[in-house]
């Protein structure tokens, strides 16, 4: 698939290893951007979930970082054909981004395989394995790019993202938010979409179904996402 097209920007993605996906949409009209200024997408690819941001709130300050070259060329060109060229790009490590902004809202879809066997395709398996940005690092990024009460917004896999959650509280984040997802009703939960927040609070607990029994999407799924997708 070399392009997808949403309502008000296309992604073009003939060089980014991982491509959009259902998981990026739904995590990226999810994410609750009340009272953010600053953001940062770590590991953008395409730059999916940081042009959903701005279509949401336009100004918004829209900071992104993508390792591989690559995948940050995709994402280069999807900002600049899309309404809001001025999103900012680094195509560079998180473990070495320095900025003297400090964001209140920090985002991820990331790498999350631990120990499952790699393919052939090495940029995909950077772009999906953790030794390239393991959890621990994501967590210390925030930790060290934060304000004092930014918001960490994640989507993983469930048992992976009860690892997150767990490995963030030893670092005293406190879970906002967190959205049990399951592709159809009689299928267990497969997603955690979570927000995690560097001031204690009590957790908003809520689920989300993706498709119902006839494979068709769900009045909630719809009325999530309903403002990207082209046609929906």
């Amino acid at each position: 698939m070399a392009s997808f097209a949403f309502k008000q920007f296309k992604i073009d993605q003939n060089r980014a290893a991982m491509k959009v996906s259902t998981d990026g949409i739904m995590f990226g009209a999810w994410i609750s951007l009340a009272n953010a200024q600053n953001l940062l997408d770590i590991g953008t690819g395409t730059g999916l979930l940081s042009l959903m941001a701005k279509q949401r709130v336009p100004e918004l300050h829209v900071h992104a970082i993508e390792i591989d070259e690559q995948a940050a060329l995709d994402a280069k060109g999807n900002f600049s054909a899309s309404p809001w060229p001025e999103i900012e790009l680094v195509q560079l490590a998180v473990q070495q981004f320095e900025s003297t902004q400090q964001f209140d809202l920090v985002i991820s879809n990331p790498p999350y395989f631990q120990s499952s066997l790699k393919g052939e395709n090495v940029r995909r398996n950077v772009a999906r394995h953790t030794d390239s940005l393991s959890f621990e690092e994501l967590i210390s990024a925030f930790l060290r790019v934060a304000k004092p009460s930014a918001r960490l917004a994640i989507i993983l896999p469930y048992e992976e993202g009860k690892i997150f959650i767990s490995l963030a509280e030893q670092k005293n984040l406190y879970l906002a938010r967190v959205c049990e997802v399951k592709t159809t009703p009689n299928k267990d939960v497969s997603r955690l979409m979570f927000e995690l927040s560097s001031e204690p609070s009590e957790t908003y607990t809520e689920a989300l179904c993706i498709y119902d029994q006839q494979g068709r999407y769900t009045e909630e799924y719809t009325a999530l996402c309903k403002a990207f997708y082209l046609k929906m």
